[in-house]
C-alpha cells in the first residue's frame, strides 16, 4: 500500500454506499444507514451493523439522491466505511465520488467538503449518469447516443449521453422507496393491515415472476398479529402505475431535448436501466411500451454507478476525459 494512501471509489447512495479499491473491485456493500440511540441521539451504529440493529433505535438516512441530507452524519459514515477498507494510520485515500447531474455549485461544495473531513487527500467528482452509463457497458467513445435511467431509493434520473458528455438530463422525485410505498398504502386503504418496508419491497420485486398472486405477511395494527395476505399481480401493477409514469413522462421530456439525430439512435440502441428500481419486475417492459424503444436492465443494475467509478479509479487518465470531473 503507498503510504499516501490507496485510490477509492465511494458510490454514496440513499439506500447503500458501496466501496471500490483500485484493482480489488467492490470492497463494501452496506446500507447508508446510522442508527441513533432513540433517548441520547448518540450513534450506536454504521450501515450492516445499524440494520442489524433493528429496532434497537432510530434508523437515520443521512443520503437523498446522491448528496448528503444530514452533513454532520453522513461525514461520520463515511468515515466509518473509510476506516473499514483503508486501515493504514497514516495515510488518506484519494477518492473519486458521482456528482448527481441536477445538483448545484453549493451541493458539489457540500459533497466535496463531507469527502474531505471524512478524511480525503483528494476528491474527484465524476457526473453521475456516466459513472453509470460507464458502469452498465456503454461504450462512450463514439458520438452515438445512449440513455441511462437510474432508478434509486429517492428519485429516478435520465439521461442522454453523446461521447463522453450528457447531452440531455431529467429527473422525478419518484424512485424504489415511491413504488414500495405504493404498494403498502393499497394495504392498508382495502385490507386495514400494515405492511413493512421489507415486505413492500419483495412484494414489489416478486410482481411479474409469472404468478397470479404474491403473497406478503401483514400485521393487524388493532392485535399487532401477523397474518399471510395474497395480494393480485395485476393490482400491484396498478397501484404502482403513476410512479412508472411519471419516469416515462420525464424519459420522454428529456428525449425531446435531444438533436433529432440522438433521438434517431434512440429509438434504434434504447434505454438501459440501472439502480436497485430497475429490479421491479415488468419495469422494463411498461416502459418500453410507454417510450416505443428497446429497454434493458444492466447486468448488475445494483452495481453500476461504483463499477464506473472504479474504472476511473483504475484508469485515472479517464478522469479527465469525462466532461465535469473536477479536482
Amino acid at each position: 500500500m503507498s503510504l499516501l494512501g490507496r485510490d477509492l471509489a465511494i458510490d454514496l447512495g440513499a439506500a447503500s454506499t458501496r466501496i471500490y479499491a483500485k484493482r480489488k473491485g467492490i470492497v463494501l456493500d452496506e446500507p447508508s444507514a446510522v442508527m441513533c440511540d432513540g433517548r441520547t441521539g448518540k450513534v450506536i451504529g454504521y450501515g450492516a451493523e445499524a440494520a442489524a440493529l433493528g429496532a434497537g433505535g432510530r434508523t437515520c438516512w443521512p443520503v437523498s439522491g446522491g448528496l448528503p441530507a444530514d452533513a454532520e452524519l453522513a461525514r461520520r459514515m463515511i468515515r466509518h466505511f473509510l476506516r473499514k477498507v483503508h486501515w493504514h494510520p497514516y495515510a488518506r485515500p484519494r477518492l473519486v465520488l458521482a456528482l448527481p447531474g441536477d445538483s448545484t455549485p453549493i451541493d458539489r461544495a457540500a459533497l466535496r467538503d463531507v469527502a474531505y473531513e471524512a478524511d480525503a487527500r483528494t476528491v474527484r467528482l465524476i457526473p453521475h449518469a456516466l459513472a453509470a452509463a460507464l458502469g452498465a457497458g456503454l461504450s462512450l467513445t463514439d458520438c452515438t447516443g445512449h440513455m441511462v435511467i437510474d432508478i434509486g431509493r429517492d428519485s429516478a434520473r435520465i439521461a442522454v449521453l453523446s461521447g463522453e458528455s450528457v447531452v440531455a438530463a431529467g429527473s422525478v422525485p419518484y424512485g424504489g422507496r415511491a413504488v414500495s410505498r405504493a404498494i403498502a398504502r393499497y394495504v392498508e386503504r382495502e385490507h386495514g393491515l400494515q405492511l413493512d418496508d421489507a415486505e413492500a419491497e419483495s412484494a414489489k420485486r416478486r410482481a411479474g415472476d409469472g404468478e397470479a398472486e404474491v403473497v406478503v405477511r401483514a400485521r393487524d395494527p388493532d392485535t399487532g398479529r401477523e397474518r399471510d395476505l395474497a395480494l393480485p399481480v395485476q393490482q400491484i401493477f396498478e397501484v404502482t402505475a403513476q410512479p412508472v409514469e411519471s419516469i416515462a413522462r420525464a424519459a420522454e421530456e428529456t428525449v425531446e431535448r435531444c438533436p433529432a439525430e440522438l433521438a434517431a439512435d434512440l429509438g434504434a440502441r434504447g434505454a438501459v436501466l440501472v439502480g436497485g428500481g430497475a429490479l421491479l419486475r415488468g419495469l422494463g417492459r411498461r416502459l418500453r411500451e410507454a417510450l416505443c424503444m428497446p429497454v434493458h436492465r444492466a447486468e448488475r443494475p445494483l452495481e453500476c454507478v461504483a463499477l464506473g467509478l472504479g474504472r476511473c479509479v483504475d484508469e485515472l487518465g479517464l478522469i479527465g476525459r469525462l466532461r465535469g470531473g473536477r479536482t
